[in-house]
């Protein structure tokens, strides 16, 4: 535990955590350059320069549907970012039947499914990864229909996700 004397018998004494961007000697000048020296006895630093936050979906379906992002870019950022699935009283996707294809919709973010389904609509949320998994086959995926930059994957381009994802992985 940090601060207590763990040897049975001898008096504990509690030393207060370091605040943010303090560091804490312990035992004077030499056991607080011993204790940086082992990784412990400074408080960690938030960086200079914060790395940037990769792109949201929503900012990738509209770089993919304007030309801005490659394709393969665009399937990184749908794997790892969170969809947003409507669903029913049964476990699984919702489908739509009345198009060419059947299509499951999804959508970027909590807002854009409130409005295609509504402010009480059930939902679940995968990634993107998950989604290319679990889709069964035959079928496509919308994202954002209600969305400006609504993008429709049918079944086909699905399986080439499926095809890109596991060379990916694999090789």
């Amino acid at each position: 535990m940090y601060g207590y004397d763990q040897n049975p018998g001898a008096q504990q004494q509690y030393a207060p955590p370091p605040q943010q961007g303090q560091y804490a000697p312990q035992g004077g000048m030499q056991g607080g350059m011993q204790a940086g020296m082992q990784g412990g006895g400074y408080a960690p630093q938030p960086p200079l320069y914060p790395e940037p936050s990769p792109p949201s979906l929503a900012d990738a379906v509209r770089a993919f549907t304007t030309g801005t992002l490659a394709a393969e870019d665009f399937q990184q950022i749908f794997a790892t970012s969170k969809v947003y699935c409507p669903r029913g009283d049964n476990p699984g996707f919702l489908a739509l039947h009345n198009t060419q294809q059947p299509v499951i919709p999804m959508f970027t973010s909590l807002k854009e499914l409130r409005r295609y389904a509504g402010k009480e609509s059930k939902y679940f949320v995968i990634t993107g990864a998950e989604v290319i998994d679990l889709l069964p086959t035959g079928y496509g995926f919308v994202l954002d229909m209600e969305g400006d930059h609504r993008m429709v994957f049918d079944a086909k381009a699905v399986e080439q996700m499926v095809d890109f994802a596991m060379r990916r992985m694999y090789g």
